[in-house]
Formats: structure tokens, C-alpha cells, sequence
């Protein structure tokens, strides 16, 4: 069948239009003579982002209306990320395209089950114009996010307090529209943005992230966040925070070097995952031994030496095996489909963790090349100031 003959499909939000969509619809056409469009309803966006979209579903779908290379827009009847689905089966398309960050394993496996082609596109602005996004429109937020490496959870004293050790951390530019609860400290860079609006001014880091620390647990907090979310935000770079049995760590070890920033930004990259369960716990069915703290410990020191080595099959490895020792202590981090992804990916790299737990968040490789569907960060440098 020849491009003019296919139907092409897309969804999304389309809020506050701007040339970073009309380009991402002027590919997406390029695939077929007939593009349909499926916007999220007002109601489904609140549910997913917690806050309305700027324009109504009715303005949304006017507006792309008026693009040239749109056939038709439709409001999708579902809930949550798949609520195009309804659409789907209405179109019948022959092609389903998505941006690099728009991508889902289980989009992908919708296309594979009824024959649809996946096509997932970079976001690309068109020759001359700048790069846009509906979040860089509302307000530019240059406070950055968090990706921890290894040893996540003995920022924890309940789990540091069994055996110390470090947790290693990234801060991560925000060039993406992250998932919210992903492990990316989603939630602690939204108390940044509450406390400082759009940049750290603090120029004392660890003053700053003491100050967000505090700020997002005060008194009377019940389940405490962790330091490292507040030190990852604000301490650029590659950091070790050490900790034994308290909830601020006995040390932290910032690591600036350009080759080693580069080292692992050349080689790390992120996968989506499909939403977690609204009655997920990670707390629950849990195996606090020491055993299983001791070998967080020592995979993440592995990683750390490893990272400061540029030894890409040391890292990885140090980085699965970190990953191992949490869901040893934590077993409801995992389940089904993300082990199913796991094993889809592990021969494309060196080693693999999630950056959440139980979904919603993004399955962190560590690999040669950029593996298919996945989308590489950047990590930000000290003097790329916040």
C-alpha cells in the first residue's frame, strides 16, 4: 500500500498550539492522504495533569481544524493515556505516529495487535524556527529533575539504618514534559516551583537544597520525602550522597568533570512506562533485611567507580544489580509488564532500573547506542546555573 492510500493517526493534548505541533502534523501527514487527530477531553487532561487544559476540548478541536494537513480531530471517549481508543477502532488507521516522548510500550503493542504501522518521530521544529512545547509556552520552568543511578531508598533511614551506603544521583535538564510520579523527584521539583517559582536563585546549593528539603516536609510530615529528590534538584551534575540511618547524608561528593558528564550522557536513555495502578503501594509486601541493604550498598559504590572510570559495562552492570537489590527489598517496584519490557530491552544494553517503581515512570538504560523508542536526556552542567 503507498503512502496515498494509508490513514494516519495521532493524539493528544494540542493545548496552546504552537509550531513545534504543526510540525510533529505536517510529518505525521506525510504518511498517508487522510490525518486524524484525537484530542484529550477537558476532563481526561485534568485527570492525567491535574489541571485543565488552557483551551476547551471544543477549542482545541477547532483550531486543529484549521490546520491544511488535518482531515478530521475527535475527542477522545476514554479515560486515562489510552482514551483514544474508542478512535481507534472508528479510524481503523494504517499508521499510528507519536513524538519520541509521546511514545508507549503499550501504544506500541495496540499497533502490533490489530496490524497498525508505529511510527515515532523527534521532535523537530521546522527549518528556521525555535524549538516549542506547551509547557515552555506557559512559563519556561528551568528547574531541573532528578534521576538517581543506584542505590535509591537508603536515603531512607529504615533501609540505611539495616547497612549505609550511597545513593547516586543526576540532575537532569527539564527539556520533556516528564511523567508526574515517574522517580524523577517530580514531586519535590513542584515544591521548587512553589518556593522559588522558575529558577534556584540560592547560589549556596547546599543551603538551597536544605531549604527545599524542609520545605517539603515540614513539621508533622508523616511518610518523609527523601534528601536525595531536594540535592538532586539542586546540585548540578553527578553526585554520591552517603547516608546511615538518617534522612540528610553524612557526606556528599559532587562530581563536575566534563568527560564524565558527557560519558554518561552519550550513553543513558530513557524508556516510558505505562501508568501505575491508582491503589498502588510500594510499601506493602516489603523484605527489610539487611542482607538485601548491603547489596543496594555495594552496587551502587560499584556504579559510582565505575561511572568516575568511564567503564560503560561496570556502570551497567553496577546498575542492574542495584536494581536487583531494591526489588529484593521492595518486590512490589516491579510487575508483569515491566519485567515483559526488561527482557525486550537487556540484550540492546549494559544494564537497566527504573527511575519509579510500579509504572508511570521511565525504565533507565545504560547503553552503546540509543535504543528504539527511547528518548536521551541531558544532564546539567555547573554552569548551566539554575
Amino acid at each position: 500500500m503507498k503512502n496515498k492510500d494509508k490513514k494516519v493517526f495521532v493524539s493528544g493534548c494540542f493545548d496552546l498550539l504552537h509550531n513545534g505541533h504543526i510540525a510533529f502534523l505536517k510529518s505525521a501527514a506525510s504518511f498517508g492522504t487522510h490525518l486524524s487527530v484525537c484530542i484529550g477531553a477537558d476532563e481526561t487532561v485534568y485527570a492525567l495533569k491535574n489541571r485543565f487544559p488552557a483551551n476547551s476540548q471544543d477549542e482545541r478541536k477547532y483550531h486543529l481544524e484549521a490546520i491544511r494537513f488535518v482531515d478530521e480531530v475527535l475527542i477522545g471517549s476514554a479515560t486515562g493515556m489510552l482514551d483514544f481508543l474508542p478512535e481507534l477502532e472508528k479510524v481503523k488507521p494504517d499508521v499510528f505516529v507519536v513524538n519520541e516522548d509521546g511514545h508507549q510500550p503499550e501504544k506500541e503493542a495496540i499497533c502490533a495487535q490489530k496490524g497498525i504501522e508505529y511510527k515515532v518521530l523527534k521532535r523537530l521544529p521546522e527549518a528556521g524556527l525555535p524549538a516549542r512545547s506547551t509547557t515552555a509556552i506557559r512559563k519556561e520552568n528551568r528547574i531541573p529533575f532528578r534521576l538517581d543511578l543506584a542505590g535509591g531508598w537508603l536515603d531512607q533511614p529504615f533501609v540505611s539504618s539495616l547497612y549505609p551506603g550511597p545513593v547516586i544521583t543526576l540532575c537532569i535538564e527539564p527539556d520533556y514534559a516528564f511523567n508526574s510520579r515517574s522517580g524523577m523527584a517530580s514531586s519535590t521539583r513542584a515544591a521548587a516551583t512553589e518556593l522559588w517559582e522558575f529558577r534556584i536563585p540560592e547560589p549556596d546549593t547546599l543551603k538551597a537544597a536544605k531549604t527545599l528539603f524542609a520545605y517539603e516536609n515540614p513539621p508533622g510530615t508523616q511518610e518523609i520525602a527523601g534528601s536525595q529528590d531536594a540535592i538532586g534538584i539542586v546540585f548540578t551534575g553527578l553526585n554520591k550522597l552517603s547516608y546511615s540511618g538518617n534522612y540528610w547524608p553524612n557526606a556528599i561528593e559532587q562530581v563536575q568533570d566534563l568527560d564524565v558528564i558527557q560519558f554518561l550522557q552519550n550513553h543513558l536513555y530513557l524508556v516510558s512506562l505505562e501508568p501505575r495502578a491508582s491503589n498502588y503501594s510500594v510499601l506493602e509486601n516489603t523484605h527489610l533485611e539487611r542482607e538485601h541493604a548491603k547489596a543496594l550498598s555495594i552496587a551502587a559504590e560499584k556504579c559510582w567507580n565505575s561511572i568516575l572510570q568511564k567503564d560503560l559495562s561496570g556502570a551497567g552492570n553496577a546498575m542492574t544489580e542495584s536494581f536487583k537489590a531494591q526489588l529484593a527489598l521492595f518486590p512490589n517496584m516491579g510487575n508483569e509488564e515491566i519485567f515483559s519490557l526488561i527482557r525486550r530491552y537487556e540484550n540492546e544494553c549494559y544494564g537497566y532500573k527504573l527511575s519509579g517503581a510500579g509504572g508511570g515512570g521511565y525504565l533507565i538504560l545504560l547503553a552503546d547506542k540509543q535504543p528504539v523508542n527511547s528518548i536521551q536526556i541531558r544532564i546539567r552542567r555547573k554552569e548551566e546555573l539554575c
